[in-house]
């Protein structure tokens, strides 16, 4: 699963074929280094395979509110007042354990280079050290982990919506749109001063938003531009976007990741104590579940931007294109 990612989930029975030709690189990243992945981070990632966890992560029940352009929209198979499913979750403790483990290699790294670090959280190593390599191996060991845990919750929505409307998925037009990593660094070509290099493309709240025709958009979309998903917080909207050429040219195919927190977790339980939360989302519509009060205090649609207002920025400045504004009907918090 290391090794494979969403390729080893289809394989074993979760989900279709077709899925793997609308996720990123197909749903599995070559050069993973399972052998870099520690004891600890297989036995916390072992349990946790096809969970949510906590935090910003969700499943939401969603409606396409507004199409913004049609043409992408219509590639992307969204169209007015659709019900789409969306997921957001990623590595896991699995991946968390990986980033800790590596950080005294890379404090050691750093001092062995000569590298002088503003501060220890920037410990870092050449790409091309031992060290480095190593890292880059259990990373991709860690996205493949992602890629098997979102399909794998894919399934399982397919499995819900099958149980509950006594139809198959495929009768129910179930399909992926896209999955889309974010907070990963991968080589990639781009041309820097008219020539072209290969470089490690670090995405950090941010993600890819590939232009039309480019070779790694799927084919399915390469006439509009590759899917760009923007979670959005649980009270509000999420967006769908296509990346441009512009981004290809000025942000080296980037674009934003989410709208980003206005209030750290703890000054947002502060702001909710004592607040029906839950009641307060059913009294605008929106049903929600999650694993305890502590999770929903943390997301109150308050702690975070307007992603609305962080979208409109990026659309307009041509670093990717507003395709579909969805809005939640019912959220499932880890």
């Amino acid at each position: 699963m290391l090794e494979d990612g969403a390729v080893w989930a289809v394989k074993n029975g979760f989900g279709e074929n077709d899925d793997l030709l609308h996720i990123e690189e197909g749903g599995r990243l070559e050069g993973a280094r399972p052998g870099e992945v520690s004891p600890r981070a297989r036995e916390r990632g072992r349990p946790q395979l096809g969970t949510l966890g906590s935090g910003n992560h969700f499943v939401e029940v969603q409606r396409v509110a507004e199409i913004h352009d049609e043409t992408a929209a219509r590639a992307l198979g969204l169209e007015p007042d659709q019900i789409v499913i969306s997921i957001h979750t990623g590595s896991r403790g699995l991946g968390y354990q990986v980033c800790d483990d590596f950080l005294q290699v890379m404090l050691r790294s750093a001092r062995d280079h000569g590298i002088d670090l503003p501060d220890p959280q920037l410990c870092c190593a050449p790409v091309r050290s031992a060290e480095g390599q190593r890292y880059m191996g259990a990373m991709y060991a860690a996205a493949n982990f992602a890629f098997a845990n979102r399909q794998l919750i894919t399934h399982w929505v397919r499995m819900s919506f099958q149980e509950v409307f006594q139809k198959g998925p495929r009768d129910l037009g179930i399909e992926v749109v896209y999955d889309v990593c974010h907070n990963i660094a991968k080589v990639e070509t781009h041309t820097v001063g008219g020539k072209e290099r290969r470089l490690c493309m670090h995405r950090k709240g941010a993600t890819r938003a590939f232009p039309p025709g480019h070779p790694q958009t799927p084919a399915a979309y390469r006439d509009v531009g590759q899917p760009v998903l923007i979670p959005g917080d649980m009270g509000r909207y999420s967006y769908v976007l296509v990346g441009t050429a512009r981004a290809y040219e000025e942000t080296f195919g980037s674009t934003c990741h989410g709208a980003g927190r206005r209030l750290s977790r703890a000054a947002a339980k502060k702001a909710a104590r004592g607040r029906p939360i839950a009641r307060e989302m059913e009294d605008r519509g929106i049903f929600v579940r999650s694993d305890g009060y502590a999770t929903l205090a943390e997301e109150i649609p308050e702690a975070y931007k307007d992603v609305a207002e962080v979208v409109e920025v990026v659309h307009r400045a041509g670093i990717s294109r507003k395709v579909a504004k969805l809005v939640p009907l019912a959220v499932i918090k880890g």
